[in-house]
């Protein structure tokens, strides 16, 4: 069964998540503060954490950061805060997707199920039909999930390496926003440009020499993305 730590400090938002993702065959932990919801992440094992912004004690930011510090569990955030930017900021520091407040709750549902599904695949590693992938001084091994560059290990999310992988298997083609959305979250784009966005820059921040100047992760204007057409070394 799949355990989801729900982070929200609002009571009748959290018994009423609780309740339905009960129904659906989920074990939910709750935690109504940060200091909590550290608290119990850090004592325990989740498929997924569910977590609000605007919470007591510790702040939802700061408590993702503290799990990105070690683990790449899913983390949906679930927030009022719905303008641009705090969207980018949000995924900026590690969260894998953004719903905002008011929700359905088949909605959170959908995004649970997609999150988990990619990240247990992620975990898994269904049989590549290359176990290594290189590119230029750039090596994935699809064996034990790692990336390394001038042998130096490189730690990605579950969806950063899926966006590699993506283009590193296929380095002649061009992915638009919508594809690469639907490939890697395996659900339906719904014009929110933001999520491919961003972790583009963070991937870019981890594996470029000079994100500004990528050479890996090239961007074709008004198309998409593509592999860079460096040499493998």
């Amino acid at each position: 069964m799949n355990k989801i730590l729900l982070v929200e400090d609002d009571p009748e938002i959290s018994i009423m998540l609780k309740n339905f993702l009960l129904t659906e065959n989920f074990e939910v932990i709750t935690a109504m503060d940060g200091e909590s919801a550290c608290r119990q992440f850090f004592s325990d094992t989740f498929s997924i954490v569910l977590l609000d912004l605007m919470i007591p004690k510790i702040s939802g930011i700061e408590v993702m950061s503290r799990i990105r510090e070690n683990s790449t569990v899913p983390i949906i955030i679930i927030s009022a805060k719905d303008t641009d930017s705090d969207k980018t900021l949000g995924l900026g520091l590690g969260a894998d997707d953004y719903i905002t407040k008011p929700f359905s709750v088949t909605e959170v549902l959908a995004r649970i199920k997609a999150n988990i599904r990619r990240s247990t695949q992620y975990a898994a590693g269904a049989a590549p039909q290359e176990t290594v992938l290189r590119k230029g001084c750039l090596i994935m091994n699809l064996n034990d999930y790692s990336v390394t560059k001038n042998g130096n290990k490189i730690e990605l999310t579950s969806k950063e390496f899926e966006i590699l992988k993506l283009l590193l298997q296929n380095p002649n083609k061009v992915y638009t926003k919508e594809q690469m959305y639907s490939l890697v979250w395996n659900d339906a784009y719904l014009g929110d440009e933001n999520a491919v966005n961003v972790h583009i820059s963070r991937l870019r921040n981890k594996i470029e020499d000079n994100p500004r100047k990528p050479q890996y992760i090239i961007t074709v204007w008004g198309i998409g993305y593509k592999l860079g057409d460096m040499k493998n070394e």
